[in-house]
């Protein structure tokens, strides 16, 4: 991994939580920044020139917990429609600030601007343009650019700083536009750079009442660029407070899991402000999402701090993987692993393997794998009284495994047993260890040993930063010993399971670390459903860190008043019909504002263009435009077909091994 100067400018302590110290802002009544609470938000759906359902939509929100109200304003008759929602509220008792979502149209935001708490810009569509065009400028022609912008971006400073209203300037990793591509390429700095052109004419202008945010429906780009933008105005003297979120996160499970890993790894380091969750369901069910997420932090800073990292080898502003040894089918070139802690189970039975990916067929008496099944399972002091399927891994506690030594069955050590016992596994080994067993003689003798793979655990609620310290030792000492990241989550329940895994866990796949990962609940129940949720959100963190896919990813946005048709609706009917693609990144996208620059990560798009209208795009190309809806999903289909990325769906899910 390449080692940056300085690289750790970004936060206060990659050891120790610590909210990092931004400038208070006032948006209404509800500053935020400094040391007030991080702030919850979201966006309300409905048409903005329907008073009535936003005004409903927004108490529904406001009564969830939502304590800022973002509503779109496409145009001037939308923007000064935000005075009679405004209105409307406030009879109702309502003091909730808005924010006026702005895209394409400056004079729709200085008249927001005059009415609401806050204006959100987007540098890359407010002042800008984007064909996907590459235009070589000199640096007179590039400087002579932002004088334009400045320009164009002034008259929204000077109205906002004279009515006392905030800017949110929201750089969106799909809406870059030519010219920050054509200089930066579509990179995480690129992104920062857009931002900080905006925010320097508001220094120039001495207006500070100023959010700021990197959105991306790619959690590594996202982190990479928030991170980059801390770093960035730490240079320059700012600390202004940052908007976190995942744009596009999807839906359900896979969208809590992509929040949550982008939102939570900066949270970890102490980076946000303010919190949106991006889902392609009714915002109302987005807040006690975010809630879950930013109450974990509320204490975080009582516990007590791991060593201070004093050579961080680590760069986290550009994914890279750390490079380990192939031990197994662990580490090297591997797929991250997924590892099904059993050990609570009573018994363990075939239908307990069922939940973590295979099926029994008693009559043939062979078994079924689908692309959901685990790699490993440990079972501590069990045994297994049947065969097992020949893809599949069995990890015991040592004194257990030495006396049997059966066929794919794997030791799991003490860091004592490690050190005194000689008679171990020929090929693979498991050492369970927390930070505080990672000595000089551990890192010395695991180094020179070509069977062992660290099973890393930590019951500290600050997690994170002490598996990141392990990562640290190993990465410092060019110790190339593939890890598995484990933590136990005992009575959680499903859906905070998701998120504080995601958050735990997630960030260190971010940054390159991990060869695998387990998830261990206190569950006793032989044929419990939970087996299967913890497996599915270890595959799902994987996924979302695009370190090992399992299933098509679907970048959806959550919709706002400028769709144009049914997300929810049209995202369930997609997902269906194409939801066997493995390995395809499918866009759904309600508007153009967004869509095409969001799906550029995409190898499909399905945007709306207008009423009853859908263009298809091949990644950043549109293939078929104004498409009747009706004919838009067998249309998608067909343009998938014609690249060669179709496959008919299997009506058998399982693969059959012996």
């Amino acid at each position: 991994m390449k080692k940056i100067i300085n690289n750790n400018t970004y936060c206060n302590s990659l050891s120790s939580y610590s909210r990092w110290k931004t400038r208070e802002v006032n948006i209404g009544d509800i500053p935020v920044g400094a040391n007030n609470p991080i702030r919850i938000q979201s966006m309300t759906t409905t048409d903005t020139m329907d008073t009535k359902k936003t005004v409903e939509q927004s108490i529904r929100m406001i009564d969830a917990g939502c304590e800022y109200v973002r509503v779109t304003a496409p145009g001037i008759k939308e923007a000064k429609n935000l005075a009679n929602i405004k209105k409307e509220l406030q009879k109702r008792g309502y003091n909730t600030p808005l924010i006026a979502d702005i895209h394409f149209t400056p004079n729709a935001a200085q008249v927001a601007a005059k009415i609401v708490e806050k204006v959100r810009i987007n540098p890359g569509n407010y002042a800008d343009r984007k064909k996907f065009n590459y235009i070589e400028y000199t640096d007179e022609q590039y400087n002579n650019e932002i004088h334009r912008i400045r320009k164009r971006f002034l008259p929204l400073v000077k109205i906002c700083k004279e009515y006392g209203t905030a800017m949110r300037i929201g750089t969106n990793h799909g809406s870059l536009s030519d010219r920050i591509l054509s200089r930066y390429g579509d990179t995480p700095m690129g992104m920062v750079e857009s931002a900080m052109e905006f925010l320097r004419i508001c220094d120039d202008e001495n207006f500070h009442n100023i959010v700021l945010s990197m959105k991306s429906s790619n959690p590594i780009v996202m982190v990479a660029a928030y991170r980059l933008l801390a770093n960035c105005m730490n240079k320059e003297n700012m600390n202004y407070p940052l908007h976190l979120g995942v744009t596009e996160a999807g839906e359900g499970m896979d969208g809590r899991i992509k929040s949550a890993l982008g939102i939570g790894t900066l949270l970890e380091d102490g980076l946000g402000d303010t919190i949106r969750v991006s889902l392609t369901e009714e915002p109302e069910f987005e807040i006690p999402v975010a809630k879950k997420i930013v109450r974990r932090y509320d204490n975080r800073a009582a516990n007590n701090s791991i060593d201070i990292i004093k050579k961080y080898p680590i760069n986290p502003f550009e994914y890279s993987k750390r490079i380990t040894k192939s031990v197994g089918n662990i580490g090297g070139s591997n797929v991250p692993r997924v590892i099904n802690d059993l050990r609570e189970i009573s018994s363990i039975s075939h239908s307990t393997l069922l939940n973590v990916g295979y099926t029994y067929f008693e009559e043939s008496d062979k078994w079924g794998i689908n692309d959901f099944a685990c790699d490993y399972i440990y079972i501590g002091n069990k045994e297994i009284e049947f065969d097992i399927p020949g893809t599949l891994g069995v990890i015991q506690n040592f004194s257990i495994w030495k006396k049997s030594k059966k066929n794919q069955h794997y030791p799991l050590l003490t860091i004592e047993e490690y050190l005194n016992e000689n008679d171990v596994h020929s090929d693979l080994n498991f050492i369970y260890t927390r930070s505080s067993d990672i000595t000089d003689e551990i890192i010395s003798k695991t180094q020179k040993d070509e069977t062992v793979v660290l099973f890393v655990d930590s019951h500290d609620n600050h997690g994170f930063a002490e598996q990141r310290y392990i990562f640290v030792k190993l990465i410092n000492a060019k110790n190339k010993t593939p890890v598995i990241i484990a933590r136990n989550y005992g009575e959680l329940s499903v859906s905070e399971l998701q998120l504080y895994s995601s958050s735990d866990i997630g960030g260190l796949f971010i940054d390159g670390l991990g060869d695998g990962i387990s998830l261990a609940t206190n569950e006793k129940k032989v044929n419990s459903p939970k087996l299967k949720d913890f497996n599915s959100s270890a595959l799902g963190i994987l996924q979302a860190t695009r370190t090992r896919i399992t299933k098509t990813e679907y970048i959806s946005c959550p919709s706002c008043g400028r769709t144009l048709f049914d997300l929810q609706e049209v995202t369930a009917r997609i997902r269906n019909k194409t939801q066997h693609l493995k390995g395809l990144k499918i866009g759904i996208m309600g508007c153009i504002v967004n869509g095409p620059g969001e799906m550029a990560d995409a190898d499909y798009g399905y945007v709306g263009t207008g009423v009853g209208k859908i263009s298809l795009y091949k990644q950043q190309n549109i293939i078929k435009r104004d498409v009747p809806m009706q004919d838009a999903d067998q249309a998608l289909i067909d343009l998938i077909k014609q690249n060669g990325d179709w496959i008919e769906p299997s009506k058998e899910k399982n693969e059959i091994i012996h």
